[in-house]
């Protein structure tokens, strides 16, 4: 595995997601709650605070949790719930360990069919179906990964000329056509919650891309990556 990708928008990041099965992995993790390029960043900024070239599974399951938290929480944050976000980095590179003895790369290596690798993907903590499916698509578009009907267990994130996903972007100007898409998601899925709030006076949400990162107890959002200004205080 040796490609170019544009996930992260910044170069030595995504040479690592090119070239690192797991760092690819770690990222699609992370791609929840913040904009995608922080996600994608973020194996990059672990291995850097590890002063490691690569993640390597069997090192990061070993650590220590508070410390690896304090890792990812430092400035800049990896993700907006650090503390929560290292508890799955550790618990996705524990099964990778125990079931392919820490290689990434084993989970697609050698499948025959898209469905059987959808459902190895679906089994890795913190992969629900719809993250199994991007993933499934990325592998197939961008990482040469493309065992029988790929596309057909990918879904609609496997279809050709789409800009639905991560699979997607292979520039600035995908990227936008992807946000682009993701917005019109969050309105739609907004719309729809709110119509049935009115209908029926309930409320509550799920999350089909995996389990939707939740703050650690007492953990406070870390500030987003994106430059804002400050503004004035209007008062003392």
């Amino acid at each position: 595995m040796d490609v170019t990708l544009h996930l992260a928008q910044d170069p030595e990041a995504d040479a690592l997601l090119g070239r690192s099965p797991l760092a690819a992995l770690v990222g699609m993790l992370l791609d929840q709650q913040v904009p995608m390029e922080w996600a994608f960043k973020g194996p990059r900024t672990i291995a850097d605070r590890l002063g490691a070239d690569d993640l390597d599974a069997h090192d990061i399951a070993a650590r220590d949790p508070e410390a690896f938290a304090a890792l990812l929480a430092d400035k800049p944050a990896v993700h907006r719930y650090p503390g929560s976000m290292a508890q799955r980095v550790q618990q996705l590179c524990r099964y990778l360990v125990e079931h392919y003895d820490g290689d990434a790369s084993a989970v697609w290596d050698g499948v025959a069919t898209g469905p059987e690798l959808l459902k190895r993907l679906e089994d890795l903590p913190g992969f629900g179906r719809q993250k199994a499916q991007i993933f499934l698509a990325l592998l197939g578009k961008q990482l040469g990964v493309r065992p029988k009907g790929w596309r057909e267990a990918a879904g609609a994130y496997g279809e050709t000329g789409s800009f639905r996903s991560v699979a997607d972007i292979t520039g600035p100007d995908s990227l936008t056509k992807v946000r682009a898409h993701k917005q019109e998601m969050k309105a739609a899925a907004k719309a729809a919650k709110t119509a049935k709030t009115a209908s029926t006076g309930s409320t509550g949400s799920t999350s089909s891309t995996g389990t939707t990162a939740k703050a650690a107890k007492g953990e406070k959002p870390a500030k987003t990556q994106r430059a804002t200004k400050k503004t004035t205080s209007r008062g003392k």
